[in-house]
């Protein structure tokens, strides 16, 4: 994307507004799948829920990625755009009865279980639907990553997973009752991940439970899934994970098992390929700071406030003249939390400029909300040399459509 496009697109569109290079993602998606091509069989599930929108979902569909959900809501996306039942793992710790009954209707390529509880309600459900249920067990490898302590998902004592320990009886469990088949089992140790050591522990502990449950007589399994959590630069020189390395970390888990792998990337793919823009709306120097005011804040870009992100932020556009200095960019959400970034150098950042906040492609839009009573930015699809709006600007008035002032009573003498 060029800095002509942005400009273009924040004149015509307003801002904030999300901007996603739909050339990057392919390139990302290329370069993943050649690196596992080269050492490994695997299928690669999109996961939805680093980025929704639908024209994102459609250009993964037309790369040849499944997808990978946690919720009902994202089931209709994946369906909306075309992806058939059996690319879709439905994977998440607290999925209802109503969604898992949907899910089974759908004929999904498989359900991740996370508990033994979720187990039994899928058991359940499956009998009463006369179907058998194609499930997958979610296992917890106890492998601690060097991440974010809110993105470890693998390591011992987390919510997500069946313990290791746990994993044998509840197999057999599965293999015992006629409404369920085990066709897989997986791990996701976190996101954000640099290093390839740590998928390397835990494929190596999925090798060891498909022995141990092959060896038991249970012979159902067609996959197994390492989940996704690839990690990317936000910054300049900061680490990341190479793809080849990725591969050959996992290689060993398809070398004993025999098996074809399901690996689960979102931030990968599409994090790099998003911007935000935003317009400087005011300056102030406070406290011997100086503050950049924009008009974009944390319900919009919520990464920078809950997990002390740090995105790149530049001018779009050479600034004459400008000297650089350091800068808080901050937002207009009544919160002193509410920043897009701090102690950047900027030059130019003056009432009017536009901002890029960068690789702000993965939980960007997917993670805002409407606090403060703002209507959520738009988004917008670039393509070569091609731009076009795949999510209108909400407007003040969606936010308070489903609202009444005046409530409906269903209890107490008014309902009467």
């Amino acid at each position: 994307m060029t800095d002509a496009q942005l400009a273009a697109i924040a004149a015509a569109v307003g801002t904030p507004v999300y901007v996603y290079d739909a050339g990057m993602i392919r390139e990302r998606f290329a370069a993943l799948t050649d690196a596992l091509s080269r050492r490994l069989t695997a299928h690669v599930h999109y996961a939805v829920k680093a980025n929704s929108n639908l024209a994102v979902l459609a250009l993964m569909r037309e790369l040849g990625a499944g997808a990978d959900i946690v919720s009902a809501g994202e089931l209709a996306r994946a369906r909306a755009v075309g992806f058939p039942p059996n690319a879709v793992v439905f994977s998440g710790v607290g999925k209802t009865d109503s969604e898992l009954a949907e899910a089974l209707a759908a004929g999904l390529r498989m359900i991740n279980l996370e508990s033994e509880g979720e187990a039994e309600r899928v058991i359940a459900l499956a009998a009463q639907q006369g179907v058998v249920a194609r499930v997958g067990i979610r296992v917890n490898p106890e492998v601690t990553t060097e991440t974010h302590p809110y993105t470890q998902t693998g390591a011992k004592g987390m919510k997500f997973g069946v313990p290791l320990d746990r994993v044998p009886d509840l197999a057999r469990r599965l293999a015992d009752d006629s409404h369920t088949t085990l066709v897989c089992v997986g791990m996701h140790i976190g996101s954000q991940i640099t290093a390839g050591a740590p998928y390397r522990a835990g494929a190596d502990r999925l090798a060891s439970l498909v022995a141990a449950l092959r060896a038991a007589g249970l012979m159902t399994l067609e996959s197994v899934d390492v989940g996704g959590g690839l990690g990317i630069a936000y910054q300049e020189g900061a680490a990341a994970l190479d793809p080849d390395v990725f591969a050959e970390a996992i290689a060993p888990l398809h070398d004993a098992t025999g098996l074809p792998v399901l690996v689960e990337p979102g931030r990968y793919l599409v994090g790099p390929a998003g911007v935000l823009l935003t317009r400087v709306v005011y300056r102030k120097h406070t406290g011997g700071r100086e503050f950049v005011i924009a008009d974009a804040g944390m319900n919009d870009l919520l990464r920078p406030s809950l997990y002390q992100a740090e995105h790149p932020i530049r001018v779009v556009g050479a600034v004459p003249g400008a000297t650089p200095e350091d800068v808080d960019v901050v937002g207009p959400i009544c919160e002193t939390g509410d920043f897009l970034g701090l102690r950047r150098r900027l030059a130019g950042a003056a009432p009017g400029a536009l901002l890029a906040v960068e690789a702000a492609g993965a939980y960007g839009f997917s993670m805002s909300s409407q606090y403060n009573s703002r209507p959520r930015p738009a988004e917008v699809l670039v393509d070569g040399d091609r731009w076009g709006i795949v999510r209108e600007r909400e407007r003040v008035a969606d936010l308070i459509r489903g609202e009444t002032p005046t409530p409906r009573w269903v209890h107490g003498e008014e309902a009467a």
